[in-house]
């Protein structure tokens, strides 16, 4: 097995988050009921903007039902080795919120246009509390990038 790559910086993993919060489309999404309701994880789309993610689900779902009830939430990005995990609060975007400039810029990032679906889609905006970055296990320390909604370097 070959050698882990030299650890990055606390200052470039930061950049790297951030690149890969623009750049990519997908995250694993995990919520629990509230008093100890079931855990539910899916898949969804994600627009990262103005240093907050939004996703969109159908409001029948059970990620939506945790989300409405509980406003915690857990996001994965990337791949096993190279991942951010993102730990944050999530509120409902009210119907004014959700503007047709808004809505066009979550479905041409995303790919999917909640707007044209059927059933009602809530969008959700989740702000950051915790982020950690990591690839390797070099570096498991220092992993946090954010605690208590506060970049810790740059951002």
């Amino acid at each position: 097995m070959s050698q882990p790559a030299p650890a990055r910086s606390v200052e470039q993993r930061t950049q790297d988050t951030l690149d890969r919060l623009e750049r990519d489309v997908d995250a694993w999404v995990a919520t629990a009921g509230v008093e100890g309701g079931a855990p539910y994880m899916m898949p969804l789309s994600f627009l990262w903007h103005e240093g907050a993610l939004y996703v969109s689900t159908r409001a029948s779902n059970p990620l939506a039902r945790n989300l409405v009830a509980s406003g915690a939430v857990q996001l994965g990005i990337g791949t096993t080795r190279d991942v951010v995990h993102v730990a944050g609060t999530c509120e409902v975007l009210h119907d004014d919120e959700v503007t047709p400039e808004f809505g066009d810029l979550f479905a041409r990032k995303s790919g999917f246009d909640p707007r044209k679906s059927d059933g009602p889609y809530l969008y959700f905006r989740i702000t950051p509390v915790r982020v950690q970055a990591w690839r390797e296990a070099n570096e498991l320390a220092g992993r946090d990038l954010m605690r208590d909604g506060k970049w810790l370097v740059g951002g």
